[in-house]
């Protein structure tokens, strides 16, 4: 028997209430793994994920954790509803024959969600990588500043460093202008190439996995697992694709990173950028921010799947027949 017919508005719902329930409780962990990502030996501002956020609300107060929150709030309904509901089409396409799906339709499927996707990750991703990373910016510039300042007699004041340092921080509107004013839409779009690299085998690994996880919990094949179920599924499976592509995402972040600080590299491409951290900062770069992507996709794709598996967009979508009669 083939599988349900799925409600795509439904889908959509489910994905976008999913989406800022995750973004919202893992944000500050994220923009950790930003800014570990961009370091560069010589220009290490922060140890770790810990450090990191510490120094973080040292600086720049509590909401600087959440900086670049907005744009993945808005973007991320849209991001989250197009990825879930276009796995959910797929599968359902490659099961119309009524036979259980193989791995590989599954990975097919899985495929599928990741390349759909992209069209609003990068852009959210690119401008969110901006606002996270202009306070390591800001901070590695007030460190030098400070330390200029030892060196040299003190003409100048340390008024003058605090307020080099206080440089104005853009916002999200003042880069989308800037970029489709010198660029066009593809300035929003940089790294695409990247961002594919790294969503769709991180696609391919997530949903065929907690697909199969979830299954363990099903009494029988037309019930649904328990959300403990689908929320454990979801975590294991996340921090796993999560981990397994977190090369391709330091590639990815580098590349979208319109800012550099002092004496830090500029990429012409994939293959640059693949060849000079390697070279310059060995190979352990690629596993940059694991960690933190680790401790921020398990529980977004937990609630996620939670969302998703409890049907609020059907609960919802239910509510409006009933109403009009």
């Amino acid at each position: 028997m083939a599988e349900k017919q799925i409600s795509l508005p439904a889908k959509l719902i489910n994905g976008g209430i999913a989406g800022l329930i995750g973004v919202t409780c893992v944000f500050p962990i994220d923009l950790a793994k930003t800014r570990l990502q961009n370091q560069q030996n010589g220009q290490r501002i922060y140890s770790s994920m810990s450090d990191c956020l510490i120094k973080t609300i040292r600086s720049e107060g509590y909401f600087g954790m959440y900086r670049g929150a907005a744009v993945n709030l808005t973007l991320v309904t849209p991001e989250k509803a197009i990825k879930l509901a276009a796995n959910d089409f797929f599968r359902h396409m490659f099961s119309k024959d009524g036979k259980k799906l193989t791995l590989m339709k599954e990975m097919l499927a899985g495929c599928g969600a990741g390349t759909c996707q992209v069209i609003v990750t990068t852009p959210m991703e690119m401008l969110k990588i901006q606002l996270q990373d202009a306070g390591r910016l800001a901070a590695q510039k007030n460190l030098m500043a400070s330390q200029t300042l030892v060196d040299t007699p003190a003409s100048s004041g340390p008024n003058t460093v605090a307020s080099s340092a206080a440089s104005s921080r853009p916002t999200a509107t003042q880069i989308t202008r800037e970029l489709l004013r010198t660029k066009g839409v593809a300035g929003l779009y940089k790294g695409l190439g990247a961002t594919l690299l790294r969503d769709v085998p991180f696609s391919m690994v997530y949903f065929p996995l907690f697909a199969n996880l979830n299954k363990l919990g099903q009494k029988t094949p037309d019930e649904k697992a328990p959300f403990y179920v689908s929320f454990v599924s979801g975590c294991i499976a996340g921090s796993t694709a999560a981990v397994a592509v977190n090369p391709l995402d330091v590639i990815k972040t580098r590349l979208q990173s319109l800012q550099r600080g002092t004496n830090e590299d500029t990429y012409s491409g994939i293959l640059d950028c693949i060849r000079k951290i390697w070279r310059n900062e060995g190979p352990t770069a690629f596993l940059k921010g694991a960690y933190c992507r680790a401790l921020v996709i398990a529980p977004l794709f937990g609630i996620a799947q939670v969302v998703y598996f409890i049907g609020i967009g059907e609960f919802l979508l239910g509510l409006l027949p009933s109403r009009k009669a």
